[in-house]
This record gives structure tokens, C-alpha cells and sequence, in this order.
């Protein structure tokens, strides 16, 4: 929606406005890319028609999704440069294929792939046991990962540290949306924002001594097995050119003590 409706714009202000978004001056973004502050400020103000060239070097420089990249390129009268294939295209099956290998490789520890909007695209099984208890609406297809691990009737009424753990997701959801002026990542961050908020109530004390304030936020996740205490990393494709591929992001879990570890490989030994 947003991306048609930015099309009607002139090229000029789209690239102003994602230079104040990455709060760059012109002569900042002039200096980046490589040209004079007076041709870009002529490129801004519509004085100045840029090539296509131009519009994908400073849309480099300023880190601009593949997505909108192509809305330049179509306010500014040029084709889109960056196919968008849907998940079943053939042509990116052996992009989809490593994302399999990643999550059965990282199985007995928790793995995901999620799209641009946090929804689940694929989990290996060792996601299926931290599910339990979540409300089986939650779980219908689109799942949303943030929605199930936020929502009172999904992960959050198990997860100790609530509070750390929900400024930590709203924290990374707010730098996507200040990357990508995506609405509809707008829309979700006021719906988690007006979900009930963690109470007062002390968490349970890990089931062993854990500090890992100084390294990484860990969710603490209550089970029937026991307290599992885990950290997460992200794993993108280091160099696409479909968009589709491009917003495909893996959400990998590791256990943040032996114990967790443990757990982890017993409940894999069960299924």
C-alpha cells in the first residue's frame, strides 16, 4: 500500500525523506556517494532528473531496501531493477533449500525463518516443544512470531523476564520500522505496544546462576522440563537481489548455560 502510494511522489522528496530518516545531511550523503552537495540538492528539489545509476547509487548509500529501491526507480519513470518471486518460485529453491539445511542442522536447539513482517515461514522441530500451552489461535497460519511471543494467551505468561525480553523485541521492531518505514510493521508495534505489559510479580530465579547482562539479553522460558535460558542471532542472505529473499531473515536460539543445553538435547531424544 504504502509503496504504490509513494509512487505518486516526486523522486526528489522519497530521497530526501529517507536521507533525514538516516539522519544524514546532504553534504553527508553528497560525500558518501561521491557527488557535489549542489547536484544532489538539485536531484531533491526536482531541478535535476537522476539516472537510473544515480537513484541506485544513493539508494546503496543509504541503505534502502531492495523493495523501495524499486519504488525510485518507478517514480523516477525507470523499470524495476529487483525481481519479487513468490516462496514457491523455482528460482529460489536453492536459496529455500539452504534455509532448510540451516534449521534441521541447528536442531536440538530452537530455529525459524521469518519474512519482513515476523511471520513464520518455516521452524525445524525443536520449536514444537517450547509451544506448548499457546493458544491454538495464535498458531493458525500467518503466524506471527512477535504476536505469539508477546501475546498473554503465547509465550509470555512463561517467559521470566518479560519485561527485558518485550523492550528488547519492541527495540529491534522499531529500528526495522525506522529502516523500512513499513506500515504495516507500524501497525504490529501498536498492537504489541497495547498488549498487557509484564506484572509486578518476581520472576522464578533461574534454575542455574546465569549474568549475561554484559553480553546479551537471554529469554528465560519456564517449562514442564524446567527453566530454559536462551539467546538469539540472525541470519540474513549476504547478498540478494530479489526482494523476496532479501527480507527472509533466520532466527536461530542457543542454549546460554549447560543446563539449557541439556534440556535441550533431552527434549530432542523424546520426540
Amino acid at each position: 500500500m504504502q509503496s504504490m502510494a509513494m509512487t505518486a511522489r516526486p523522486v526528489g522528496d522519497q530521497l530526501r525523506e529517507w536521507r533525514l530518516r538516516r539522519r544524514m545531511s546532504q553534504l553527508d550523503l553528497a560525500l558518501e556517494a561521491d557527488i557535489s552537495a549542489r547536484h544532489l540538492s538539485f536531484v531533491e528539489t526536482g531541478r535535476s532528473s537522476p539516472s537510473r545509476e544515480m537513484l541506485l547509487h544513493l539508494a546503496e548509500q543509504l541503505q534502502i531496501p531492495l523493495r523501495e529501491r524499486n519504488v525510485l526507480l518507478v517514480s523516477a519513470g525507470y523499470a524495476p531493477v529487483f525481481p519479487e518471486r513468490a516462496l514457491g518460485d523455482p528460482a529460489l529453491q536453492p536459496a529455500l533449500g539452504a534455509v532448510e539445511l540451516v534449521l534441521k542442522g541447528h536442531e536440538p536447539y530452537p530455529a525459524l525463518a521469518v519474512d519482513r513482517h515476523w511471520v513464520l515461514i518455516e521452524a525445524n522441530e525443536a520449536i514444537r516443544p517450547l509451544l506448548a500451552g499457546v493458544a491454538s489461535a495464535l498458531l493458525q497460519p500467518p503466524v506471527n512470531v512477535l504476536r505469539l511471543s508477546l501475546h498473554p494467551d503465547g509465550l509470555a505468561p512463561r517467559i521470566a523476564d518479560l519485561s527485558e525480553w518485550r523492550a528488547h523485541l519492541l527495540s529491534r521492531l522499531r529500528h526495522q520500522i525506522d529502516l523500512t518505514a513499513d506500515p504495516v510493521l507500524v501497525s504490529l508495534m501498536e498492537e504489541l505496544q497495547a498488549l498487557p505489559g509484564p506484572t509486578s510479580a518476581r520472576p522464578p530465579a533461574p534454575s542455574v546462576p546465569i549474568n549475561h547482562a554484559e553480553v546479551f539479553v537471554p529469554m528465560r522460558l519456564a517449562t514442564q522440563a524446567g527453566m530454559l535460558n536462551l539467546f538469539s542471532t540472525t541470519t540474513v542472505f549476504g547478498t540478494p537481489v530479489d526482494v523476496t529473499l532479501a527480507e527472509l531473515a533466520i532466527e536461530a536460539f542457543f542454549p546460554a548455560d549447560q543446563h539449557s543445553a541439556e534440556m535441550l538435547r533431552a527434549a530432542q531424544a523424546r520426540t
